[in-house]
């Protein structure tokens, strides 16, 4: 079995080996570092993370350690002025519908807690410091904590390592972008004030923005803003030098109690040019940065992690070809261009210092969000987005058109996030959970009004579990509402995207999709 070696031990890195490890293999995680990060600004755990989190058998964990915020409320010139909802509009659409305020640190510690009880240790103060590709495996040149260098054999290389990736500057990948010119602050505090409680406080004024996370515990914020100008260039500064521009946009009802952190730091928009060279991939911040709009930076890493993890178990394991591979640059690389697009123009759009900008930022858009999101669509739209779980895959080379009638038109299509769907397995059974049923470390494949493939049980090398799901009258109507028709089919991939769909189930066309697509051996 091939050998994988993790650089880099934050969120991303501890879920690409979780990933592995849970699929048989032993890779190796080493990160330069002597231990986690004590602080960090990451802060944001998306629905859709959550429901990977739910396969790890951490969700109920994080949940508890951290503060669900069910919407966004927005400020105008000191008045509240729109709500971005995230309870009612994700209600049907995640079993977690909203975002959960729980810092870096504390994401690390739970995906570590995982990777060692399955025998995995991290190597602190281990650096990667060269790295000579071959045809067969990459030797990696690893200085230890004892400051000698010593070569290793790795069979696949993911650099997980952040901005300053080694794995990237070593493999000579450009990372195309630059800083922004404002620099920032993270507070986090203990405060009273006008923010609405468990919810994200955005406050808009004219010279950009200050953004107030709800922290778990008793009036427990952290605040994220611009520095103001006139305190750039020092390095000495402190909350009581920006607590007066906070008062200015917030209001001076706001009381501090306590600062237990406080750091000020650049923003980048950076993607690396590609995230594979050879044998070596490139995650998280390796691959790409961005602004912290929408909270989607860490969530995106983990989501790398967990789009490459079941096809790097796979090749590294024999049961699939390495052409399988090629699918996470072609899949992951779109995503975030689309993140980096996105989150840079409004971005750049909320700190303009420009005067009209300011007044539109200020008056125009508070105006229309509290519009827009009067009404369902919108609502539903922002919670996709904003979740990812509207993520797809629809033009990658893993997804192959209907093979006949899936569904009606605004149902899910291959590429697509399976819907969560709460349906009875057996027609006498109770309403489960589908996503609970799913076992992502294998393809599902889930027959609708239909038992399964007819004929003798195909082989498919125990790589794939069957969920037969009757067509009465209950499941009809959640089907219905899902977009989905009986008789109908989906083959999820372990990732819980939908590779193949169609109408009546054969088998032929599952197996040829999996070597086919998949490049796997099913004997």
């Amino acid at each position: 079995m091939d050998s994988v070696l993790v650089v880099g031990a934050g969120p991303t890195g501890l879920m690409l080996a979780n990933q592995l490890a849970r699929r048989g293999l032993r890779p190796r995680i080493i990160d330069r570092h002597d231990g986690p990060a004590l602080q960090t600004r990451a802060l944001g755990v998306q629905a859709r993370t959550l429901e990977i989190y739910a396969h790890l058998g951490i969700a109920r964990n994080a949940i508890d350690l951290g503060k669900p915020a069910t919407g966004a409320q927005m400020w105008a010139l000191g008045k509240r002025a729109a709500r971005v909802p995230l309870g009612p509009a994700g209600r049907d659409l995640s079993a977690y519908s909203y975002i959960l305020i729980l810092g870096q640190d504390d994401n690390e510690k739970l995906l570590g807690e995982v990777l060692r009880k399955q025998g995995i240790e991290i190597e602190w103060n281990t650096e990667l410091v060269g790295l000579v590709p071959g045809p067969d495996a990459v030797i990696a040149r690893l200085k230890g904590p004892d400051g000698a260098v010593r070569e290793e054999a790795a069979s696949w290389v993911a650099g997980c390592d952040g901005a300053r990736s080694a794995v990237r500057q070593i493999n000579q990948i450009e990372f195309q972008g630059a800083p922004y010119e404002h620099v920032f602050y993270v507070a986090d505090t203990e405060m009273t004030g006008s923010m609405i409680p468990d919810e994200v406080n955005v406050y808009l004024w004219p010279g950009g923005f200050h953004l107030f996370f709800p922290l778990r515990g008793t009036d427990h914020w952290r605040i994220v803003g611009i520095l103001p100008q006139a305190l750039r260039g020092r390095d000495d500064v402190t909350l009581d030098d920006v607590v007066p521009s906070i008062h200015q946009v917030a209001g001076d009802s706001l009381s501090f109690k306590n600062c237990s952190w406080f750091s000020t730091y650049r923003i980048h928009h950076r993607r690396a040019e590609r995230f594979r060279k050879g044998r070596c991939f490139l995650l998280g911040d390796a691959a790409h940065i961005h602004s912290p709009v929408g909270a989607q930076g860490m969530n995106t890493g983990l989501q790398d992690a967990y789009n490459l993890g079941w096809k790097l178990a796979l090749v590294a394991s024999g049961a699939a070809g390495a052409e399988l591979l090629d699918t996470y640059e072609a899949e992951r690389i779109p995503v975030a261009s689309r993140l980096l697009s996105t989150t840079d123009r409004f971005f750049r759009f909320i700190v303009s210092e420009n005067r009209l900008a300011g007044a539109f930022r200020t008056r125009f858009l508070p105006n229309f969000l509290a519009f827009a999101m009067k009404f369902e669509s919108a609502q539903r739209a922002a919670f996709r987005t904003i979740s990812q779980v509207g993520i797809s895959y629809r033009d990658s080379p893993l997804s192959e058109s209907p093979t006949g009638a899936a569904g009606s038109g605004n149902g899910p299509r291959p590429g697509d996030r399976f819907p969560w769907l709460r349906l009875k397995l057996s027609p006498d059974g109770p309403v489960r959970d589908l996503f609970e049923e799913v076992d992502d470390t294998r393809f599902t494949l889930i027959a609708v009004g239909q038992l399964g493939p007819d004929g003798p049980a195909p082989k498919w090398g125990g790589l794939v579990r069957t969920l037969a799901i009757p067509s009465d009258a209950e499941n009809r109507r959640v089907l219905e509402r899902a977009g989905i028709s009986s008789p109908s089919f989906f083959l999820l991939r372990p990732d819980g995207h939908i590779g193949l769909s169609g109408g009546r189930l054969e088998a032929a066309d599952v197996s040829h999709y999996l070597s086919r697509r998949a490049r796997l051996s099913t004997d």
